[in-house]
């Protein structure tokens, strides 16, 4: 399996920057990222901050509207380190295939590594192959199998999509910003933020160590409870991970036609029950009421008297 990072191959280092594109020397040193949240410029808070809330907003207007008609989709995370011949980085080509067959778009960070694998195992299985990119310090770029790629200056908004637009997260041996998503999607589904959404890590011998210190220390002392064990599918079988995908969905999609027919259950319920209280309290034909039973007895007198 061969892999080049699109944008490096033959050209000099870019940057993109929604419609703006720069190169070579015009390349800033820093990040939108790091101005943002560089407590050194204090003196900067007043006058810039507030421009860029408009900018932070317009990439999630951007990533919305861009995301807004994905079909189902999973994102996958891995290193962007790891070699093209690499174990993780076959699996991750194995992987990108089997979800885009079962139906699913496949995202990733759009670089190089487990990332590029897992888009060009989805291109090339006919799957839609989603790269949401981020403004690093060093030159990343968009791979060659990115089909529907965004670039974000900002983690937050990047991390948002990551999440909304996925009914599932699928993480490979990776680093910190992997153990970042892998972590933040843990803290999410624990929280009740978001349900029913499968965390599938592969490659085990990597993962056994993490899992073991989650389970001897983090649950032993009590920092989490046994049942957050559960939140985590471990596997290096694509075919066992696809299937624990697709079952989490029906039994979501189960759980929501439920609530569905017990909220239109309990509707009717209500109606009926207010159907009756109106029936009750509406007097059938003929019967008086107190005032007008008064009424109706005098007249009787008055007719009787004149008879």
């Amino acid at each position: 399996m061969s892999q080049t990072n699109g944008r490096q191959s033959g050209r000099d280092p870019e940057r993109h920057r929604g419609a703006v594109t720069l190169r070579r020397g015009a390349i800033p040193t820093s990040t939108a990222d790091q101005r943002l949240l560089d407590s050194r410029g204090r003196s900067d808070w007043k006058t810039k901050d507030a421009w860029r809330a408009l900018r932070i907003l317009a990439e999630f207007v951007e990533g919305f509207d861009t995301l807004a008609d994905l079909p189902p989709a999973v994102s996958v995370f891995g290193s962007a380190r790891s070699k093209p011949d690499s174990p993780e980085c076959r699996l991750a080509e194995e992987l990108g295939a089997g979800l885009a067959r079962a139906g699913y778009a496949v995202i990733t960070g759009g670089g190089p590594g487990v990332m590029e694998a897992a888009n060009r195992g989805a291109s090339e299985a006919g799957g839609l192959s989603v790269g949401l990119g981020i403004e690093l310090p060093f030159e990343q770029g968009l791979n060659d199998w990115v089909d529907l790629a965004i670039d974000f200056r900002y983690f937050f908004a990047r991390k948002t999509m990551f999440v909304k637009y996925a009914q599932a997260f699928v993480v490979l041996p990776g680093g910190f910003g992997t153990m970042d998503e892998l972590f933040e999607a843990l803290t999410l589904v624990q929280t009740g933020k978001v349900t029913r959404f499968p965390v599938v890590l592969m490659g085990t011998d990597y993962w056994r160590g993490l899992l073991d210190w989650l389970r001897d220390s983090m649950a032993a002392e009590g920092k989490i409870g046994p049942v957050d064990l559960e939140l985590i599918c471990l596997t290096d079988d694509v075919d066992a991970a696809v299937r624990h995908i697709v079952e989490a969905e029906a039994a979501l999609a189960a759980d929501q036609e439920a609530v569905r027919e017990a909220a239109v259950a309990r509707t009717a319920a209500d109606q009926q029950a207010a159907r009756r209280a109106a029936d009750t309290a509406t007097p059938s034909p003929g019967t008086a009421s107190n005032g007008t039973g008064s009424g109706g007895a005098g007249r009787g007198v008055v007719d009787g008297g004149e008879d």
